[in-house]
């Protein structure tokens, strides 16, 4: 009986110091990983001081620096306010948020429009009205169609024509902004983003006159069309022939006229002691 129990007491002081050793390490790791979480590796990154909208150029008031965990800085970041002075912002940025590359122009590439239009493009300028800009709705970041509407030499009827479809628009008036909350504009010039080839249209286009098309920014396609003309909408009607109608016989003419001349005759006239000669009617001859 006392071997027993031996046994069991043996066995059981075993078990209890193996469970006190994985105790201890379990213990003692985390208290390593949170020494290690401690001494996390912060680096510098620059941030918007103040939100900063689409156009702005960056002044030294408007970033600072921010330490952030190296994990957590973005490949484009930066970690010098040097490298984003005076650099235009292309895409709207928040306060508190990082700077990154994607967000800015080039320093020299001008301010406004300028810096972001991309290589290869063209901002070209239209004049429009309240129905032509779909009554101010045609805002920064919206796709269009454009319309030329003129009576080309040849043609008898007024055409209109799709010239360009899917075309970007960079501003509404001043306004290069987009405005989330889709107020109307009221402008007359919108900026188009176009094409080399699509500003020459697009200029020629203007002798005409232009009509903006609003189209979803999600639909990309771009469909064939021949143009429309006037007389496509008003076709005119058949006149009926007029009946030929028998001409009147013209009247005879009136015959000629026959004068008659009178026939005369001298006679001798004696009265007392004065002689006379008169003519006497004696007929008519024709």
């Amino acid at each position: 009986m006392d071997r027993r129990l031996l046994t069991v007491v043996a066995t059981s002081l075993l078990v209890a110091l193996v469970l006190s050793a994985v105790f201890y390490q379990v213990v003692m790791g985390t208290r390593r990983g949170g020494s290690r979480a401690g001494r996390v590796d912060l680096r510098d990154l620059v941030v918007a001081a103040r939100a900063l909208p689409f156009g702005a150029t960056i002044k030294a008031a408007d970033v600072k620096l921010a330490k952030y965990p190296a994990d957590q800085v973005p490949a484009d970041g930066f970690a010098r306010l040097e490298e984003v002075l005076e650099r235009p912002v292309i895409s709207n940025i928040l306060a508190e948020e990082p700077i990154r590359a994607g967000r800015l122009a080039l320093r020299g590439s001008g301010m406004g429009l300028a810096p972001i239009i991309p290589p290869g493009m063209r901002a070209v300028a239209v004049r429009v009205n309240d129905v032509a800009g779909v009554a101010g709705y045609v805002l920064p970041g919206m796709r269009v169609d454009v319309l030329v509407t003129d009576h080309p030499a040849g043609r008898e009827s007024t055409v209109t024509k799709t010239v360009l479809q899917d075309i970007q628009v960079l501003s509404a008036g001043q306004n290069i902004d987009p405005d989330g909350s889709g107020k109307a504009i009221n402008t007359p010039v919108v900026t188009l983003l176009v094409t080399p080839g699509q500003a020459e249209t697009l200029t020629l286009a203007t002798e005409g006159r232009i009509q903006l098309v609003l189209r979803n920014s999600n639909d990309r396609g771009v469909e064939k069309t021949t143009g429309r003309m006037l007389s496509d909408l008003f076709p005119t009607a058949e006149l009926p022939k007029p009946e030929r109608v028998a001409a009147a016989p013209r009247p005879a003419a009136p015959p000629p006229a026959v004068h008659l001349a009178r026939v005369t005759d001298d006679v001798v006239v004696i009265r007392g002691n004065t002689r006379t000669v008169e003519q006497v009617a004696i007929g008519k001859s024709e």
